[in-house]
């Protein structure tokens, strides 16, 4: 039996390249994120205006804003910013589904089943 070992970072080498970054993620438990450097709000919540309390406008430009900087954030931020920002990614899409959930879609993006 074949069992894949561990790298030194920590992760296995097992070639499962299936893993989300969510899943690689050790600061990542899912729905809570873990705050190492101690980046929450004082209040204790994690930092960005909750996405019900924005506007349409606030709500596309935040979306926007995470999308323009989503490369260089996968490719150079530190794990823990990497997880903010899926999480946040997350919080303002799940919000925009939930305003539009029947949104137009664009035939040419369809494939054929």
């Amino acid at each position: 039996m074949m069992t894949g070992s561990v790298r030194e970072d920590g992760y296995a080498s097992s070639g499962n390249t299936e893993m989300s970054p969510e899943q690689r993620m050790p600061e990542w438990g899912g729905d809570d994120l873990a705050d190492p450097a101690g980046t929450a709000g004082l209040d204790g919540d994690l930092p960005g205006v909750d996405p019900t309390e924005l506007t349409d406008e606030d709500l596309i430009r935040e979306m926007h804003s995470l999308h323009r900087t989503r490369l260089d954030t996968l490719r150079h931020a530190a794990d823990s910013a990497l997880a903010n920002h899926l999480r946040r990614t997350a919080e303002l899409e799940t919000e925009y589904l939930a305003r539009h959930p029947g949104r137009e879609v664009d035939p040419s993006r369809l494939r054929d089943a």
